[in-house]
């Protein structure tokens, strides 16, 4: 069996390629967030055909990358991302506050996203956070805090990605990705999740049915810690 182990193009990208397959027949593989931050699986054409993938490691694909182009036959394979949304919470009003206001609301803030476990990504004056419950219940719970100085909504995973790193990408969107790992240990389980420049970090203890999570956000962001006894 064939193995896919280059990106020929992207057909959302490329004029040359979009042009290409104006008239080719598709076979699209649908991956989720997860099996998008993955280098190495088997995809799954809507055809029902298997297509073993290994790309180079540490490879980002980006929807609309093209693994397989025969001219002749006028057929291709397409990768195709389907990425939650993004909660993304902007401060940049705050740029004109004073020091006092910035402190007090970056703290609200951490602590608003802290007590409900959300991991996020803080890119210059804007906060991504990836979507863990429903979208009601999350917007729910940023109108309670009532947090002046910010606004947020919710936008597309797909416009998000052109703004972040790789390590941020996963963080967002690869669930227990390279920055996240787990160990249990008879009754006791730890849940350790890291990231740097500016992403926060989780960490959880459960010891005989206590439940320990510190949240921890570096580059001049307070630390935040939650206890569960």
């Amino acid at each position: 069996m064939k193995v896919y182990n280059e990106i020929l193009g992207n057909m959302n990208i490329s004029p040359e390629w979009k042009e290409k397959l104006e008239n080719a027949e598709i076979d699209y593989i649908f991956l989720d967030q997860w099996t998008a931050q993955k280098s190495r699986f088997l995809g799954k054409g809507v055809s029902g055909e298997e297509y073993p993938i290994a790309l180079a490691r540490h490879s980002q694909i980006v929807d609309g990358d093209i693994i397989s182009y025969d001219p002749e036959a006028n057929k291709a394979v397409v990768l195709r991302i389907e990425l939650s949304p993004v909660l993304v919470i902007d401060m940049s009003a705050l740029a004109e506050k004073d020091h006092d206001t910035i402190i007090r609301v970056s703290v609200e803030l951490g602590h608003a996203i802290g007590n409900q476990h959300w991991p996020a990504v803080v890119k210059g004056t804007k906060v991504y956070v990836p979507l863990t419950v429903d979208k009601k219940v999350m917007l729910s719970v940023m109108e309670t805090h009532h947090i002046e100085g910010i606004t947020f909504d919710f936008q597309k995973g797909l416009e998000i990605i052109p703004y972040l790193a790789p390590h941020e990408i996963r963080r967002l969107f690869g669930g227990a990705g390279h920055e996240s790992h787990s160990h249990e240990h008879g009754h006791i389980v730890h849940a350790h999740d890291h990231a740097h420049d500016g992403v926060t970090h989780v960490h959880e203890h459960t010891h005989d049915g206590v439940t320990h999570t510190h949240e921890h956000t570096h580059d001049g962001t307070l630390d935040n810690h939650s206890h569960q006894h």
